[in-house]
């Protein structure tokens, strides 16, 4: 793996693949929701829209027949700890990929007129995931697990928030942020490094040293189980179902990523088996979990008819019960792992995936993990690990529930949430 930092203090690593024909090209900057105030929620991802607008140098047609011309394609993406900007092009053409990237990052216009057309466009965002119980359900859970909390607000914003964030503000938080401190290119495919180390310091080189921006820290939740019914008619209750997690770093993470698959990380989970298969009350259910620098969460998620939610709920409720009581077997833990391994593999044989990889861990941990340590990992994970982690994890007072639908009796559903 290849990793260095610039005079100025920007973070670079890459890997090399030398079989590909692709090289992928991401610039991580240390900026997200949870670093905004309620105030200026949403101004992490207006600006990443913006970037895309055109620079001191080129107009948006120029950017985008600049990737596009060669064949390649450009993204960029805002979650609640980073903003990153993508490109994926041929590897004879590194130098435009990054030209173009490090153009974008550090020569925005952001015209007026680009940002009030832009605010309209996020403004259409928000209401079209509003409209999509199965996303929106997931933003009303976060708001119950981090309450007046960067974490538990919506990446997009408001439309009251989006609507007050004016040119100065974007054009200060980009001045702010946007620094090399603050900033990580990783590059993964066949390159050269003599290549890469020329490039970088070429592009980004002269980027202001600024410095690594902190966010505030989860607050600990309220210590009873909280309950959020949006009544809307929908064909189907979608529901969230769960609590605080383990951060990125906490000794348990790998062990919870286990646990999550075990009970819906697949086709042959348990609950997809009991809910799906057995009992036919869903189409889709799953489990997972998320990590943050410094908390987490595990949910469980589905979309039910309306007349089954509480039978769902309670066979749900039953199977976390259930994993805490009993050890898993031997065979249906060995299974997961090697699920879990299988999949981290396969997706990092493909250079944008690897570069994502890379790139989440530098920018939001300080450091990377290699295979063969996360591989460590999760082989440690033993049946009693499993069911220590359920007892933590899944009690009362750490249970919270979303749901969006045509459900008006609350009360009957909260009576439920035993476990």
């Amino acid at each position: 793996m290849l990793k260095f930092n610039l005079k100025n203090g920007l973070t670079v690593v890459g890997h090399r693949m030398p079989s590909l024909s692709s090289i992928a090209i991401g610039i991580w900057i240390g900026a997200g929701s949870r670093y905004e105030s309620k105030k200026i929620n949403g101004i992490s991802h207006f600006l990443e829209h913006l970037l895309f607008k055109g620079t001191k140098k080129r107009s948006c047609q120029q950017l985008t027949q600049a990737i596009e011309g060669i064949g390649g394609s450009f993204n960029g993406f805002t979650s609640e700890e980073a903003t990153c900007y993508l490109v994926k092009v041929t590897n004879k053409h590194l130098n435009i990929g990054l030209d173009i990237l490090s153009d974008m990052v550090r020569n925005p216009l952001l015209k007026k007129e680009d940002v009030e057309k832009e605010r309209k466009v996020i403004a259409q965002e928000i209401k079209m995931y509003e409209d999509l119980p199965s996303h929106y359900v997931h933003e009303i859970f976060d708001e119950l697990l981090w309450p007046n909390h960067p974490l538990g607000r919506n990446i997009a914003g408001t439309l009251k928030s989006l609507s007050a964030i004016q040119r100065k503000d974007l054009l200060n938080y980009w001045k702010e942020y946007y620094q090399a401190k603050n900033i990580v290119l990783t590059i993964v495919g066949n390159y050269k490094e003599n290549e890469v180390r020329k490039l970088a310091e070429r592009y980004l080189g002269k980027t202001g040293k600024g410095k690594h921006q902190q966010f505030s820290p989860a607050k600990e939740k309220e210590k009873s189980p909280g309950v959020k019914l949006l009544s809307k008619k929908t064909e189907q209750i979608h529901l969230c179902l769960g609590g605080r997690g383990f951060s990125r770093n906490h000794p348990d993470r790998y062990g919870l990523s286990v646990l999550a698959t075990i009970l819906g990380g697949n086709m042959s989970s348990r609950l997809f088996r009991e809910v799906r298969e057995k009992r036919s009350l869903a189409y889709e259910i799953r489990a997972e979990s998320r990590q943050y620098h410094d908390t987490g969460a595990f949910v469980v998620s589905a979309g039910v008819a309306p007349g089954k939610t509480k039978e769902a709920l309670s066979i749900i409720l039953t199977e976390l019960t259930k994993i805490k009581e009993k050890k898993v077997k031997e065979s249906e833990l060995k299974r997961t792992k090697e699920f879990l391994l299988g999949q981290l593999l396969l997706g990092l044989e493909d250079s944008s995936s690897y570069m994502l990889w890379l790139g989440s861990q530098q920018m939001t941990e300080g450091k990377i993990k290699t295979l063969k340590e996360i591989k460590s990992r999760i082989n440690r994970v033993n049946r009693e690990d499993i069911r220590r982690i359920a007892t933590v994890l899944f009690q009362k007072n750490n249970l919270n529930l979303a749901l969006i639908g045509p459900l008006k009796n609350k009360e009957e559903i909260v009576s439920v949430l035993k476990i």
